[in-house]
């Protein structure tokens, strides 16, 4: 018996001694962030003075595991910040440690999503990468989201139409169809649109800047055309924040020298045990930086997403609500003098190209036949106006023994409308009543006869109903690790629906910026051959060519994989392969001339005798494929910590969409349509980080080969190979409370085929540049004011080479006053010295000797905002 109670005795020693000890291993776990609530992946946690720690995954979780009951230190370290060091206690229960880090100096050594299959340090990656935080982008002073990317290297962002409809580029690879073709437009990692260069729909219309923006990736070349499609000139990848740090912001902002009220909001926070949220959104309203004569800025946009943390992964869902009309900016009359290759711009007169613009509130609707056959009518101060309502869930888990699974997909229903006035000519008086036939004349509406010598504007009406954009993307990687080889297969699959109609209307008005009058024609009889400014339902000046309807699905899957290689400590290979494969289905129709009584009155008008509609009866069936494969081999050599080097070679291609549903191909035979062109660059660049700042510099070569493809606003099909080799250079410093960053791009690109082979391409630059030096002052740094210098030198107005557009530098500035310790007021100014900057030009020369009216697109001239922040 006493043996048995001694017995008993040990088993409950054993018992307690085993609880206290499985009760003493616990774990310390949660997540890091910078001061703006941005979560950092890559941070080093680790328990002071032993190797236990752990490093942050790519939403900034942690967790170390087995912790021992005590007082321990815990340190975090990231490049590019400022060490922490917390105070924990551990008593025999889990510990939750969130951290928050400062930002010592702009790294470039951050870690990064985006064309990296795996979150890689700057450092480590061999790609050039851009990252951009709010703060930064504050500094350029952006008007739209396309000056947002004119700061990046690489990237020729021509900002001139408004908030939408810009130009991107990148790295000599040509403009040659509007909208960012070779560009990719993400946000949160999964493309706006499947293909950024839609007539009317560029994906940077369904895409806007506000508080939610945690920071921008820009990736230029490298393997963004492998990890995307139609992405083989780089990727800009728009990350949203996750409320993993709890605080917000709310900001007003209004215009002082023009009507623009605006409000952003957001606010982030734990909901729960391992729970977030995070909201945000604008709303705005006024005419804009041009003066348009209404309303033509006005709607917002919300997001919300809601991230669950587990021990081995995370999940969250998240959504989108976007509906808002911005003016769109066409080109515009212009004044050109002197020689082709030494012209002097100015102003039309009665038309201020910095200010001005060809809306007026005498011309606001546009009527005629719908894409249906029936009539409809539109709402020319809707501009560009997307309506998207998007809904996403992305899962990322640690599966053990080395396996890792993510998957980030989403469903976007998308809509809307792009209308505004284009000048398809710009003439005198007397020579546009000719065009109506000998002796007709001209008169102002009320009746005011219109002189000979002034100018007018012949306006197509662009107006383009996008009946259904919907999209669904997915992208799922599967990855493991074999010792140093990680391996990664993924699949992309996309549904991208195009439905739209083209429905254009001809009109004649004055060249003037304060809301100009529109013009009759009479034939020589005094028979009037037009009602109140309007001469055509349809574009007669261009054949008629333009009222179209097209219902089409594109259908992609692309499988991909990836390898990576740590050869050593130092030395990482990689290479990757992607097969992207298209299914198209649908059909298109084109313009057939009817008699119609659009006005309802009874009597059939002049142009009520010629009237375009789509021709219903005589679709042409879209069904054909088209596939391509795309690789990357890429090689980093880590020098040092803070130095390295890399090379990469890379072949991809761009698919096509809308854009050859014109030409009369065949449809139905993938290998007749000139579904695809194709880029091959090579890249060599150097990382260089110092103690208070940072340099990138990369050498990159790329081969264009186009196919065919339709650009509206010339009503022609572009069709020419390219090749570019260049340099970037991008850098930050900073000397005490004096800041300094830029980036420098040359050029030298040149039209490799064709009549117009040796030219250099339209648009094209030299060089383009970017310097923003900024000061911090106050008793807690509190205060900063900056400037930015942009620009480029001059290029041609087109692949011809005749007519040269200027080299300009606009210059910006901004002033941030900290009121209190949460309240913040900020005057920005853009284009301070009123700058002429063009950025587009329709004719490719002038006659020398005289006055030449061009139609343009400059840069919009000084703006001034004041904002006022309060975070919380």
């Amino acid at each position: 018996m006493k043996k048995l109670t001694k017995l008993k005795k040990l088993f409950l020693g054993i018992l307690v001694l085993t609880t206290s000890f499985v009760m003493g291993q616990v774990n310390i776990s949660g997540t890091v962030s910078d001061t703006n609530g941005e979560t950092l992946p890559g941070v080093n946690v680790i328990i002071s003075g032993t190797t236990q720690g752990a490093v942050s995954d790519i939403d900034g979780n942690f967790v170390i595991e087995n912790v021992e009951d005590g007082t321990y230190i815990i340190q975090a370290s990231f490049l590019g910040y400022a060490s922490v060091d917390s105070n924990v206690e551990v008593t025999g229960s889990d510990v939750t440690l969130d951290i928050v880090m400062n930002e010592d100096t702009e790294s470039l050594d951050e870690v990064i999503i985006t064309g990296v299959v795996n979150p890689r340090s700057k450092i480590e990656s061999s790609v050039s990468i851009t990252t951009m935080k709010p703060k930064t982008i504050v500094e350029s002073a952006p008007r739209t989201t396309a000056e947002i990317f004119r700061t990046l290297p690489g990237i020729r962002s021509e900002s001139s139409g408004g908030e939408g409809n810009a130009n991107i580029a990148v790295r000599g690879v040509p403009i040659s169809s509007g909208g960012s073709k070779y560009v990719q437009l993400q946000e949160d990692g999964l493309p706006v649109l499947l293909y950024g260069d839609i007539a009317f729909a560029t994906s940077d219309i369904f895409t806007r800047f506000d508080a939610n923006v945690a920071r921008i990736e820009a990736i230029r070349g490298g393997s963004a055309s492998t990890l995307s499609s139609n992405a083989p000139g780089g990727i800009i990848n728009i990350i949203s924040k996750t409320g993993r740090v709890e605080g917000g912001s709310i900001a007003t902002s209004f215009g002082l020298d023009y009507n623009s009220f605006r409000t952003d909001f957001d606010y982030g926070s734990r909901i729960g045990e391992d729970l977030y949220f995070h909201m945000g959104g604008f709303y705005r309203v006024g005419e804009g930086v041009r003066e348009t004569g209404f309303t033509a800025n006005n709607g917002g946009q919300f997001k919300l997403n809601f991230t669950k943390d587990f021990k081995n992964g995370y999940v969250r869902v998240y959504g989108k609500y976007l509906n808002d009309k911005a003016v769109a900016y066409l080109p515009m009359p212009m004044k050109v003098t002197g020689t082709n290759s030494d012209p002097d711009w100015g102003d039309a007169p009665n038309f201020d190209a910095t200010t001005g613009s060809l809306h007026t509130s005498n011309l606001t609707q546009n009527v005629g036949l719908g894409g249906d056959g029936q009539l409809r009518r539109s709402n020319v101060a809707d501009g560009m106006n997307p309506i998207s309502t998007s809904v996403g869930f992305e899962a990322s888990f640690d599966l053990g023994n080395n396996w890792k699974v993510r998957n980030n997909g989403r469903y976007s229903s998308n809509k809307g409308a792009f209308v505004s006035p284009f000048p398809a000519e710009v003439a005198s008086a007397s020579t546009i009543a000719e065009s109506f036939g000998t002796g007709s004349t001209l008169s102002f509406t009320d009746g005011t006869s219109v002189a000979d010598n002034s100018l007018v504007a012949r306006i197509h009406m662009f107006d383009v109903e996008l009946n259904n954009f919907n999209n669904f993307m997915n992208d799922f990687k599967l990855s493991k690790s074999f010792g140093n080889v990680d391996v990664t297969l993924g699949y992309f699959k996309a549904i991208q629906d195009i439905s739209m109609s083209w429905l254009w209307n001809s009109y004649l008005q004055e060249v003037n910026d304060d809301n100009a009058r529109l013009i009759n024609v009479f034939d020589s009889a005094s028979n009037p051959l037009s009602d109140n400014g309007l001469y055509a339902y349809g574009v007669p000046f261009w054949g008629n060519c333009c009222t179209r309807n097209y219902d089409t699905q594109y259908n992609v899957s692309a499988p991909y994989a990836n390898v990576t290689i740590e050869a050593s400590e130092k030395f990482t290979i990689d290479g990757s392969v992607r097969y992207d494969k298209g299914r198209v289905d649908g059909s298109f129709a084109g313009t057939v001339q009817t008699e119609f009584d659009i006005n309802n009155d009874g009597f059939i008008s002049v142009p009520e005798q010629d009237v375009s509609a789509v021709d219903t009866a005589n679709p042409t069936a879209v069904d054909y494929d088209y596939d391509y494969v795309s690789y990357s081999l890429g090689l980093n050599f880590k020098i040092q910590d803070n130095q390295s080097v890399f090379g990469r070679y890379s072949s991809g291609a761009s698919a096509k969409a809308d854009r050859i549903l014109f030409s009369g191909l065949d449809y139905l035979d993938g290998d007749r349509i000139n579904a695809l062109d194709f880029i091959d660059q090579a890249e060599l660049g150097y990382k260089r980080g110092f103690a208070n700042g940072a340099i990138y510099a990369t050498a990159f070569y790329a081969k264009t080969r186009e196919e065919g493809g339709f650009e509206a606003t010339s009503n022609s099909i572009i069709e020419n190979d390219y090749k570019s080799i260049g340099v970037e250079l991008e850098g930050y410093y900073r000397f005490n409370n004096f800041n300094l960053r830029g980036a420098i791009t040359y050029t030298d690109a040149e039209v490799n085929s064709g009549d117009n082979k040796g030219n250099t391409p339209r648009r094209q630059p030299d060089l383009i540049y970017n310097i923003i030096p900024s000061y911090n002052f106050g008793t807690t740094k509190q205060n900063a004011v900056g400037l930015s210098f942009i620009g480029q030198t001059k290029a041609y107005a087109q692949d011809t080479n005749e007519l040269v557009m200027p080299g300009f530098m606009i210059v910006n500035g901004f002033v941030n006053v900290g009121i209190t310790k949460d309240l913040f007021v900020n005057l920005s100014a853009n284009n301070i010295f009123d700058s002429i900057g063009v950025t587009e030009v329709e004719e490719g020369s002038i006659t020398e000797g005289q006055d030449n009216y061009v139609r343009a697109r400059p840069l919009p001239g000084r703006s001034m905002s004041l904002a006022l922040q309060y975070r919380f």
